[in-house]
């Protein structure tokens, strides 16, 4: 990345380009709190603006720490059935 731009800092230059389909890791402690594997819930959310200091997501609920990811359906051959 030329810019080094990463966490929620990427997702904050996505929003203000005018990107509209930004799904995130959340967390309210910090980016790399965002990125961990909980093992009871995703903690991922649709991220659809950035205000006073907090990232929203679709259903409304703020956010302190977004990081941007990629969401891909899995196939039959990477489940290995």
């Amino acid at each position: 990345m030329k810019n080094g731009l990463r966490g929620s800092a990427l997702t904050r230059a996505m929003l203000e380009r005018g990107d509209e389909d930004i799904w995130c890791a959340i967390d309210d402690d910090s980016d790399e709190q965002a990125m961990i594997d909980h093992g009871y819930n995703d903690f991922t959310a649709h991220i659809t603006s950035f205000s006073n200091g907090k990232f929203f997501c679709s259903g409304g609920m703020p956010w302190m720490f977004a990081v941007p990811v990629k969401i891909s359906e899995m196939t039959q051959a990477e489940v290995g059935l």
